[in-house]
């Protein structure tokens, strides 16, 4: 994810990694400079984001913390009282990005109640604003949009390709199937945005009454598609909290 959040800034960063190769790797691509640890990251970054696993908050803390001017982190399941005591009188800010991001069409969630000064406030909230639609939510709201778009990209990719094996499975080439079935899935994005997510509208206009499209609405209902996307919510909350 901080690869494709760099991506879609495309300008310099300074970065550190435990593997020293992927810093290098990232800075060669969108330029900056690979540093060699977090805390001269720290000292020479503005915004300080954390893209660590959630467990090493504390480790990568006691490196950061003391040079650490403002600290934006894209963690899971880390709530802002987290960041708080690992951060203790930095500004902290908390979002949850989507792998769309790269190409600056992904959903941005960010959790109210973080930052400090307002400036401040105004130029991170922008700068994320940068990769996609910022959402800002109550915190307690933050892990079920996680669930719903941090995750999403994957089941998307899944529901296309069940659509692409359905149609190979009838005889039409793989890569024509993935053009058909991909360039729907987006034109039908953008048409839902221009329709204000109106989904149900959507629907309707595509459905006629005991038509083909009504039936095969009828077959992925009965095939649980509704019941299936719920479960993997629950399921990735479920995770989440342990």
């Amino acid at each position: 994810m901080a690869r494709a959040m760099a991506r879609g800034w495309g300008r310099p960063v300074v970065c550190a990694d435990p593997i020293a190769e992927r810093a290098r790797s990232l800075a060669a691509e969108v330029g900056g400079e690979a540093l060699s640890g977090n805390a001269e990251v720290a000292e020479r970054a503005d915004l300080v984001v954390l893209c660590h696993k959630p467990a090493q908050l504390a480790d990568v803390a006691r490196e950061v913390a003391p040079a650490a001017g403002a600290v934006a982190s894209i963690l899971a399941v880390t709530p802002l009282s987290a960041l708080r005591e690992a951060y203790p009188g930095r500004p902290v800010y908390r979002f949850i990005p989507s792998l769309p991001v790269e190409v600056r069409q992904g959903a941005v969630v960010q959790a109210a109640g973080g930052g400090g000064e307002a400036q401040l406030d105004a130029a991170v909230a922008e700068l994320f604003a940068e990769l996609g639609t910022l959402v800002v939510l109550d915190e307690r709201l933050v892990d079920v949009a996680m669930g719903l778009m941090s995750c999403a990209p994957a089941y998307v990719a899944l529901v296309a390709e069940a659509q692409i094996d359905a149609g190979v499975r009838k005889g039409i080439p793989a890569a024509e199937g993935a053009e058909l079935v991909v360039q729907t899935l987006a034109g039908t994005a953008e048409l839902l945005r221009r329709r204000g997510n109106d989904t149900m509208a959507v629907r309707r206009e595509v459905a006629s009454p005991g038509g083909l499209t009504a039936r095969g609405l009828d077959a992925l209902e009965r095939g649980g598609v509704r019941a299936a996307f719920s479960d993997a919510l629950d399921a990735v909350l479920e995770e989440g909290r342990r």
